[in-house]
Parts: C-alpha cells; sequence; structure tokens
C-alpha cells in the first residue's frame, strides 16, 4: 500500500515548526505505524535527509513511549491500542494520514514528534512509591487483599503513563494520571502509611507542572489506551479532601 504522510518537524523547543509531506511506499498491512515511520526513515536516511524523531522503546504497548496524535485522534483512536500496536491494516491505500506529537503546555516539543514527559516523572518522584519494607514476595493466596480490591488497584496500575489523558484534555489535565497512581497505591496495605501524603504531594506538583483543571468531559477515559476509568478521579477527590482536613501539610521534599 502506498501513503502519503503529513508530519509534524520541529528541531528543537526553540523552533516554530511545521508540517512536512513525505511518501510511504510499498507498506505491508500487517506492519505496526512505527514500523511504517522506520520504512520511511531509512528511505530519508538513504537521501541524506533527516529522519522522522518520534519516541518508542518496547513496541508491545507497555512502556507508553509511541506518544503521537494520529489523524487527529491520539495513538490512532483505536480502542485500547497505542500507536506502537496499531497495524496498517487499519488504513488503506491511498490514503493521507497527519502525524503530530502530543500538544500541552507541560510535554514542550523536544523534536518531532518527541515530548518532554519528565513532568510525569516529578510528579511520580513527588509520592508515586512507598517506603515501608515490604519484605519478599510472598504467596500469592498469603496476601491479606481481597481479590476484589487486588484487581481495582490493578485496574489503576496499568496506567504507561504515556500522556494520552493529558494531550486529549482541553485543558491539558493530568487528572486521570495522577488519579491512576494514587489510587494504585491507596487500595493496597502496603501504600496506606503515607496516604495522605501522598495524595497532597502529588497533585501539589501536578500544579505546579502547569496541568489544567480537569474538564469533566471524560475524554482522558476515551483517549486512553488501557481504559483507566475516570473513577479514580473520584477516589482520589475524596483522599484529597480527607487528607486536607486531616493532615497539617505536605511532607517535606528531601
Amino acid at each position: 500500500m502506498d501513503l502519503t504522510l503529513h508530519v509534524w518537524r520541529q528541531k528543537n523547543a526553540q523552533d516554530s515548526g511545521r508540517m512536512a509531506t513525505y511518501q510511504a511506499k510499498n507498506i505491508s498491512p500487517d506492519c505496526s505505524f512505527l514500523e511504517m515511520l522506520d520504512q520511511v526513515n531509512e528511505d530519508l536516511i538513504g537521501k541524506g535527509d533527516d529522519p522522522i524523531s518520534f519516541d518508542h522503546d518496547c513496541r508491545e504497548g507497555i512502556c507508553g513511549s509511541c506518544s503521537m496524535v494520529i489523524n487527529g485522534k491520539l495513538h490512532g483512536g483505536q480502542k485500547g491500542t497505542t500507536a506502537c500496536q496499531l497495524h496498517m491494516r487499519h488504513f488503506k491505500s491511498g490514503d493521507q494520514i497527519c502525524v503530530e506529537p502530543w500538544r500541552a503546555k507541560a510535554f514542550p516539543v523536544v523534536k518531532d514528534l518527541v515530548v518532554d514527559r519528565s513532568s510525569f516523572d516529578r510528579i511520580i518522584a513527588s509520592g508515586g512509591f512507598v517506603s515501608v519494607n515490604t519484605g519478599g514476595i510472598p504467596d500469592a493466596n498469603a496476601i491479606p487483599i481481597p481479590k476484589e480490591r487486588a484487581d481495582y488497584a490493578m485496574d489503576a496500575a496499568e496506567c504507561i503513563a504515556c500522556g494520552a489523558c493529558v494531550a486529549s484534555c482541553k485543558n491539558a489535565s493530568a487528572m486521570l494520571f495522577v488519579a491512576a497512581k494514587v489510587s494504585h497505591l491507596a487500595n493496597l496495605p502496603q501504600g496506606q502509611p503515607e496516604r495522605q501524603r501522598r495524595v497532597l504531594n502529588m497533585v501539589k506538583q501536578m500544579d505546579a507542572e502547569g496541568f489544567g483543571n480537569c474538564s469533566n468531559q471524560f475524554e482522558c477515559e476515551a483517549a486512553c489506551p488501557k481504559q483507566i476509568s475516570v473513577q479514580f478521579i473520584g477516589q482520589m477527590y475524596r483522599d484529597y479532601l480527607k487528607a486536607s482536613l486531616t493532615h497539617q501539610e505536605a511532607a517535606p521534599k528531601t
């Protein structure tokens, strides 16, 4: 199949950027979207041109680094699918495909389709961890956690921090990401000692990074490749309210 690509090209954060058009020839419908970009880059390198920069790592829908907007839809718009797992069979020969990076103040463009998502790392560093000694790995049947509660916690833990929730929100809110990380530990016994400090610190850091407020349109859930539910935002609100009333201040940063 032959395709026409309109790709966002931007040399660095200071560059204004522009759309550039490329031809993708003889693309197999069985290859992934990133493999298609690899093939286009091979042609560009062969011509002595600068290849298209894009993030990738696992290419198995696990790492969340393949962040891009494809034809106006996050990760290509296929439900529960990351860009690296989007296959070219969803397109047809002759299609024109527009590819852009995430658009959010807190995700500045580094180059082309690559954005700086280190703001997520700083949010996690502010409280997305447990400092208690959890010991070795016990037998699964010995863990004193009801299965329903463990499953609920793992539903939140599925978040891969790709940033689609931010890019899809008109306010560039990171509420779904933060709520998933807060709720994951809030629903496990290991997360209880730091539960209040965690939600206060992580929300404080989220605001400091420049993310907007929740728009309550639930576009984040619709765009999430792991289909994280907005119900975790509700749980985070409850935890934050309780912590604000009972905890004097967030733990000092070290």
